[in-house]
């Protein structure tokens, strides 16, 4: 490897980066690799990768990868040799929404004591607690944890698994989340192991999967994914949900809020909040 350190950059659909972050994680020659990814652009659908590699064999990896996908823009950037690392760590420093205090590994003694600390390592998936949606929906649970407690919870979409272990680590007994993608799935239960939270994760297609069923009906449903799944599953949550139980939404713009809202009124959820963080919005919602 030269003297020069590089960045590595991809950006194409949704699906598409998430397969090569997938295709990623599981090459030999990237086992070590740092990497990142992320939405950038939700109204073009762009997702962006972040690649730093430290070793010639792992640039040439990381080159063949994602020239199978034809749909990713790949390009490449020089950092400075010495402070690449810590200049993309810096990035993402920690994040507090209401109790809660997410980091990782790297700002793992700024952690205070008063505070419900949550280490997020995300390696190929979403949800570090950085992104306007996931501040937004801690932010709503915090409120929402002034005044109840809630026994079973499901995180719908679980990403990292972030959500799901910060209702484990207040208290809630179930706490259950699901992805369709196994690489999240995976990444989810090893930071339960991080946090000695006794959530559980599981990949599965849709909330009638028995893995999910069988710890319903829950007394709140996270959904921090994306508008259109959001109002497509708007009575499969009304059925996961107790009778009164609560729903956080997120992982829309405020300019999907309505249709959002409009699809969880006319199954007979009543709005409680609305919660907006930069273009983003969180909504609470209550079943009827």
């Amino acid at each position: 490897m030269s003297d020069e350190a590089i960045q590595i950059i991809a950006r194409g659909p949704r699906a598409v980066a998430e397969a090569a972050a997938a295709a990623l994680e599981a090459e030999p020659a990237t086992e070590a690799l740092t990497f990142s990814i992320l939405e950038e652009d939700e109204d073009r659908d762009v997702w962006r990768i972040d690649a730093f590699p430290t070793e010639a064999d792992e640039q040439m990896a990381i080159r063949r990868v994602l020239a199978v996908y034809a749909d990713l823009r790949v390009s490449e950037e020089v950092l400075a040799d010495a402070d690449w690392l810590a200049m993309a760590l810096s990035g993402l420093p920690p994040v507090r929404a209401g109790r809660f205090f997410v980091y990782g590994a790297h700002d793992r003694g700024l952690a205070p004591a008063s505070t419900v600390n949550l280490r997020i390592e995300a390696g190929a998936a979403f949800g570090t607690g950085h992104h306007g949606t996931t501040v937004g929906c801690l932010l709503a649970f915090d409120e929402l944890l002034k005044r109840r407690k809630f026994g079973r919870v499901l995180d719908v979409g679980c990403g990292t698994g972030v959500l799901a272990i910060a209702a484990a680590r207040t208290g809630s007994p179930v706490a259950v989340g699901t992805d369709i993608d196994r690489v999240s799935v995976r990444i989810a239960n090893e930071n339960a192991k991080l946090n000695d939270a006794g959530a559980r994760f599981v990949h599965a297609f849709g909330l009638d999967d028995p893995l999910v069923r069988n710890d319903g009906p829950y007394d709140l449903v996270f959904a921090n994914i994306l508008a259109p799944p959001l109002v497509a599953l708007s009575q499969d949550i009304k059925r996961a949900l107790q009778p009164g139980g609560l729903t956080i939404l997120s992982g829309l713009l405020r300019t999907q809020e309505r249709r959002v809202t409009a699809a969880y009124t006319s199954k007979g959820f009543r709005l409680v909040r609305r919660l907006h963080r930069d273009a983003w919005a969180t909504l609470v919602l209550k079943r009827p």
